[in-house]
């Protein structure tokens, strides 16, 4: 596990789990090893793709007796790690609580990853390595330039590449059956905000 730098995070401040659990909806920031840390910022394209994934990940989850839900809800990954995973797919085995800190590991979770180094490195790798110990059964990673979505799924304590797609319409995503992902409409959304930036 990293250590953490001060120097490096805007919002680094030392506090317990449980005053991390305790902190207002609006405060940001996940924990790691008693300290408060930046999460990624999101930008519209970020928010776009959660809203797009949760249209559809809801619909398949409640057709199952599960749930899905969106960003901000706070996982207690480890006794020292607290994350806020930008989606979460529950099935019916394993549900989270209503309120307060989430300690049951979902079936999916989702990162969108930015193009910073370090948003990179952190869903890449801490993460990885924090959801698989906390027994995510699939981890999700959206990398959003280019579009490209990874399913990786958990074996032996460790992710592994089970599927990866970048365009078109797919009926078969690994540990989803029934899930029909068109990945040419979400293309098609991110393009009509492209057109509108060069047109502001």
């Amino acid at each position: 596990m990293r250590t953490v730098s001060q120097a490096s995070d805007p919002l680094l401040r030392r506090m317990t789990f449980d005053e991390w659990a305790d902190l207002p909806e609006d405060d940001e920031g996940e924990f790691v090893d008693g300290w408060l840390v930046e999460e990624e910022v999101p930008d519209f394209l970020h928010e776009l793709i959660v809203g797009w994934l949760l249209e559809k990940l809801v619909s398949w989850a409640r057709q199952r007796g599960g749930v899905a839900g969106g960003s901000d809800a706070k996982f207690a990954v480890s006794k020292s790690r607290g994350r806020k995973p930008d989606v979460t797919v529950f099935l019916p085995d394993r549900m989270p609580p209503a309120r307060g800190l989430v300690r049951v590991p979902p079936a999916i979770a989702v990162e969108i990853v930015s193009t910073r180094p370090r948003d990179r490195r952190r869903d890449r790798v801490d993460k990885a390595a924090e959801y698989a110990a906390f027994g995510v059964a699939w981890y999700w990673l959206v990398d959003t330039e280019p579009l490209a979505i990874e399913v990786h799924e958990l074996r032996d304590g460790r992710y592994e590449l089970a599927w990866r797609a970048t365009s078109g319409r797919h009926d078969e995503v690994p540990g989803c059956p029934g899930l029909a992902l068109d990945l040419d409409e979400l293309l098609g959304d991110i393009a009509r905000l492209a057109s509108d930036d060069s047109a502001g």
